[in-house]
């Protein structure tokens, strides 16, 4: 089944780090305003997620959430989530550690559409 949210091995290595720290997490992608772009992780549950979100999946068994809206621009892709050394998002998780969770993207195949229904 084709994942339209997945994660490198620096990102997951991270995620299992903060779960150990902080408990079950969340994922949003903002859609920017304050932080930018970027996907956001939470303490599961800190962020309220409504109708107008819209469930990618899980990446190191951890919710990944996103804007209905910003959905629409981004269904043809599948996020790749990965980590860069800096600093993120002022409100996610990672900043004090000296890193920063990234999204890279790549356009879905034309089986992989239809496996979507896309």
């Amino acid at each position: 089944m084709t994942e339209r949210a997945t994660a490198t091995e620096a990102a997951l290595d991270l995620i299992e780090k903060l779960k150990k720290r902080h408990g079950p997490l969340m994922f949003h992608q903002s859609g920017g305003c304050c932080d930018g772009s970027s996907p956001m992780c939470y303490p599961d549950g800190e962020l309220r997620i409504g109708e107008q979100d819209f469930y990618l999946g899980e990446i190191g068994d951890t919710p990944f959430y996103m804007s209905k809206d910003q959905y629409e621009y981004w269904k043809h892709t599948q996020l790749i989530i990965d980590v860069v050394d800096g600093r993120g998002g002022m409100f996610s998780l990672e900043g004090p550690e000296g890193k920063r969770f990234l999204t890279r993207s790549r356009v879905f195949s034309e089986a992989e559409r239809k496996e979507l229904q896309l």
